[in-house]
């Protein structure tokens, strides 16, 4: 005979299988068919809003404004304060993020997967976004070689859609 408790604890086992079953899905979407060169949404905007800049100022992510805006490599980016997006335009290669803004461990992979703005690390002066934690921890392994791959892909993947890699 089932009783209530077991009927309970049967339930929070189902809910916990199939919890597991469903695969991790980004916050974000990336472009499939873009063949920019630069992740960014329907409306152009980089770095999901994100001010590029307060990464290496502030140490941490910060949502940028459409107030303080922009324009590289034909994508807008947003920023926290004037005094960041002036920063920016003097040397926007300085502070914009590596690969477009694609995941880098999807680079090293031969894809272009959507760098999520709040899983980043900089790297000899240059920042980097991963698509997720656990990416990015298996990115962390071995940065020097996976940047190396990334860096020998690049040039061969950034004009390509995402959808034609993926």
């Amino acid at each position: 005979m089932i009783t209530r408790t077991s009927r309970t604890l049967l339930a929070a086992l189902g809910l916990v299988v199939a919890a597991t079953a469903i695969p991790a899905v980004p916050a974000f979407a990336v472009v499939d068919d873009s063949t920019a060169a630069v992740n960014t949404d329907q409306k152009g905007i980089a770095l999901h809003g994100f001010d590029p800049v307060a990464y290496f100022t502030g140490g941490a992510p910060a949502k940028g404004s459409a107030q303080f805006t922009a324009t590289y490599e034909g994508a807008r980016y947003y920023f926290a304060s004037a005094e960041n997006a002036a920063k920016f335009k003097a040397s926007p290669e300085a502070f914009a993020p590596q690969f477009g803004g694609f995941c880098a461990m999807g680079v090293a992979l031969e894809k272009k997967l959507d760098g999520d703005p709040m899983v980043w690390k900089i790297v000899d002066g240059k920042l980097y976004l991963n698509v997720n934690a656990d990416v990015a921890v298996a990115w962390q392994r071995d940065i020097p070689g996976n940047l190396e791959k990334a860096n020998d892909l690049w040039p061969e993947i950034k004009d390509k859609t995402p959808a034609s890699l993926n």
